[in-house]
């Protein structure tokens, strides 16, 4: 088993990602949940080639039902996969959407990708080895909150949290030099990895939003809980969390 047979095929999904056609829509339950044709073909494609990598190993995504958390889970290898975090950004072109994979060992990261293919931008992590961007070693930055970019999610899908998450935002303003959204929890958590942002939140995200990009978050040498400052469970929903090096203490406005 090697990362680099998972960022292959990161890498070939991604591509069939860029040369869609504009994709047919399906609505699931919540407000603006959404799924489309391509998501359920690149996760088809990511269970057929990663079956190969590690046969035997479980699988969980956020298509086609397999989006349960089991106990069987909890031992010996499953892919976590989200073939496409940012679909709402990929139905309307807005980049960028991205591939995220996570590999856990007996219920703990193990090995993390994920891929933004229109930059083609290959985030990596092993446990214990660091985080890694197209090969190259990256940290996380040291810069002060005041310093830095914060970037959050909405939880678009959970409407009870809305005017929670906005407060939070409201007071965070004043603390940083400014917000950021983009679309893709993966992405963020993978921006503040890289130094280009200092804090990642959201209020509720599930398991495959977060198990890749977590992991290579920690590996760059960030903070990544809940939002009370909890470890992350990587067995099913939670909020989340990242703060790069330069973020010491969690700001007052999460408590």
């Amino acid at each position: 088993m090697n990362i680099e047979d998972i960022i292959q095929i990161a890498k070939e999904a991604g591509k069939i990602m860029v040369t869609a056609d504009r994709p047919k829509v399906m609505q699931k339950a919540g407000h603006a949940n959404f799924c489309t044709e391509m998501d359920e073909k690149i996760q088809a494609f990511l269970i057929e080639k990663l079956s190969k990598v590690i046969p035997g190993a479980s699988f969980l995504g956020e298509e086609d039902g397999q989006d349960e958390f089991t106990s069987k889970m909890e031992k010996g290898f499953c892919f976590v996969i989200d073939p496409i975090d940012g679909t709402s950004n990929f139905i309307y072109e807005y980049r960028p959407s991205v591939v995220s994979i996570a590999l856990l060992k007996d219920g703990a990261p193990y090995m993390a990708v994920v891929y933004n293919p229109y930059d083609d931008m290959v985030f990596s992590a092993v446990k214990g080895e660091g985080a890694y961007l197209n090969g190259e070693r990256i940290m996380s930055s040291d810069a002060p909150l005041s310093d830095s970019l914060t970037v959050f999610g909405t939880a678009p899908y959970y409407t009870e949290l809305q005017e929670k998450t906005f407060e939070i935002a409201k007071n965070l303003l004043p603390l940083c030099v400014d917000l950021r959204r983009s679309g893709t929890a993966a992405w963020d958590m993978c921006c503040v990895a890289m130094g280009r942002c200092s804090l990642y939140f959201e209020l509720k995200i599930q398991l495959w939003d977060y198990a890749a990009a977590a992991l290579i978050a920690t590996e760059a040498g960030c903070t990544a809980t809940d939002i009370e400052g909890e470890e992350l469970s990587y067995k099913g929903a939670t909020s989340a969390l990242v703060r790069a090096r330069g973020v010491k203490e969690i700001p007052e406005c999460f408590k």
